[in-house]
């Protein structure tokens, strides 16, 4: 019976952890922050993936690329390789998101510690001031999610 109830703990832990990002009322956040950092492709492809997911269930992105993720928003950047099973790029994935009313931005010392410039970015892509990321972070209704 131990066991029985362990596993079901188990089996219904995700689903509780998915509900702490819930409002009181039940409703998930309108907003979220994803702040992405990583060079890896998988990594880069999986947090739009998952930010593109969000947006579907209502929530409005809002990304953040930094360090080497910061190449996302360089015009005319193409990841090397598409990822499966759908062969989709991390940067296409992006726009397509940018598209539909998700907002993104480079971190504020990307450029310049960089080589490009702010006509380097994208249409679209602008240049966070560490005030306005300040206060999306310390918003309890915007969750906020690293990669």
């Amino acid at each position: 019976m131990a066991s029985v109830l362990a596993a079901t703990a188990l089996c219904l832990s995700p689903l509780a952890m998915a509900d702490e990002h819930a409002s009181g009322d039940g409703a998930y956040a309108e907003r979220a922050l994803v702040i992405l950092t990583s060079d890896s492709l998988q990594t880069q492809g999986m947090a739009m993936i998952l930010a593109n997911a969000m947006r579907e269930q209502g929530t409005t992105p809002h990304i953040l690329l930094c360090d080497a993720a910061g190449e996302l928003a360089i015009d005319g950047y193409q990841s090397a390789t598409e990822l499966g099973p759908r062969g989709v790029k991390p940067e296409g994935l992006m726009q397509m998101m940018m598209d539909e009313g998700a907002e993104v931005d480079v971190c504020a010392i990307y450029l310049p510690n960089s080589e490009y410039g702010e006509d380097d970015l994208r249409d679209g892509v602008g240049v966070a001031t560490p005030g306005a990321m300040a206060e999306m972070m310390r918003d309890p209704s915007i969750p906020v999610f690293s990669f």
